[in-house]
């Protein structure tokens, strides 16, 4: 049986962040401006207005899907589980996290580099009742640092804020963490190594203020192991039997609980 979870939302702010200028407003970026947080193929069944529906196709690729059923693929490696998504996010710190070949039939590419350092993806589109913007964070490259390299992307459906870390290297500033805004569900690598260490990415979850964690890219043998070790002293920890979950807007867990969905 899918897991159906429900997630309430937490909305409290003394001044809100700009805008983006588009027909949808923002139902996440309610954070005052000093950073400080407020608050195989498996087919879903048919969605109610306020729910979206979750599944993880392996690595870093989960396909989000809205109420109306605008599906979208983050992290994207020419895969999303037999599902041509109609948004796919991509990041370039390694080859799993991106395609140069992105199925023509997609509508919409959104890569989370821009062209140069000083010229950054910028992304904040809505497709339907979905929107997505991201946030870009720095990588290590080639014993450097590369600015914007990443993008941390944010989906907004069916009343939901919905982040995916991509391959985050290093803790987030008060401006990160004030134009991300409000997370509900975020999905955060946990390999320790190749990203932050355990420790590092606890500091993040707990800046975020999450309800729900969703863990991706164990990239070594135990280190999902190590990461539940340590998550487990501030979170709860479920593991799931299928690989999707429904969330949708009305409770959440009395405290954050990492949900651990089968291939991880």
């Amino acid at each position: 049986m899918i897991v159906r979870f429900l997630v309430v939302l937490f909305f409290s702010a003394v001044s809100v962040l700009p805008v983006f200028a588009q027909a949808k407003p923002s139902e996440c970026l309610a954070i005052a401006l000093n950073g400080t947080m407020n608050g195989g193929r498996l087919r879903l069944a048919a969605l109610q207005p306020n729910e979206v529906g979750i599944t993880y196709v392996g690595h870093s690729t989960f396909l989000i899907e809205s109420p109306q059923g605008v599906r979208a693929a983050t992290d994207f490696n020419g895969s999303a589980g037999g599902v041509t998504p109609d948004v796919v996010t991509m990041n370039h710190a390694h080859g799993s996290h991106y395609t140069d070949f992105p199925d023509p039939a997609i509508s919409h590419v959104l890569r989370g580099w821009g062209d140069t350092p000083d010229k950054p993806a910028d992304h904040d589109v809505t497709v339907g009742d979905m929107r997505i913007r991201n946030v870009t964070t720095d990588i290590r490259n080639l014993g450097g640092r590369e600015s914007n390299g990443n993008s941390i992307f944010v989906f907004e459906a069916g009343g939901l804020c919905i982040g995916h870390l991509g391959h985050l290297h290093h803790e987030l500033t008060p401006a990160h963490k004030g134009w991300i805004g409000r997370l509900d569900v975020v999905m955060v690598p946990v390999d320790g190594g190749m990203t932050l260490p355990v420790e590092n990415m606890m500091a993040v979850l707990k800046d975020l203020n999450v309800r729900v964690i969703l863990p991706m890219h164990a990239r070594f043998a135990g280190s999902l192991e190590r990461f539940l070790a340590v998550a487990r002293k501030e979170f709860a920890v479920i593991r799931l039997n299928e690989n999707a979950m429904v969330a949708s807007v009305d409770m959440l867990p009395d405290q954050p609980t990492v949900y651990v969905m089968p291939g991880m």
